[in-house]
């Protein structure tokens, strides 16, 4: 079931769309591409802030992607871990052994994010 979001005023309003002759578009596009930004965040800084230059993010390496993809799935097991020792807390059960488990996963972690490190730019 879809989540019915609040509108304070504060987020986006009303879509605007416009029509382009086919090589206008994929100027547009093409432009939109190299600026590193959505399509929306492009037309605002243009318009809106009346740029006629929009300097372009840089793209990240191959590299500092793959960390991010290891860094993304690192926090859903240090989620997985900090949930473990809470429930535990909670139950009055969080014993010496669980406590060593979950140090050693840290450990772990902390060891593969050294490593990767050292092989990024």
């Amino acid at each position: 079931m879809s989540r019915k979001k609040a509108n304070d005023g504060v987020g986006l309003g009303k879509p605007i769309a416009f029509r382009l002759p086919e090589a206008d578009r994929e100027a547009w596009l093409a432009k939109v591409a190299a600026s590193g930004l959505t399509q929306s965040e492009f037309f605002r800084q243009v318009v809106l802030t009346n740029r006629t230059q929009v300097i372009a993010r840089p793209s990240a390496s191959v590299d500092r992607k793959r960390l991010l993809y290891i860094f993304n799935k690192i926090s859903g097991n240090l989620n997985q871990i900090a949930h473990c020792a809470n429930s535990e807390h909670v139950r009055g059960k969080l014993s010496e052994a669980t406590y060593e488990q979950l140090l050693t996963q840290l450990q772990t972690i902390s060891r593969y994010l050294k490593s990767t490190l050292a092989k990024v730019d």
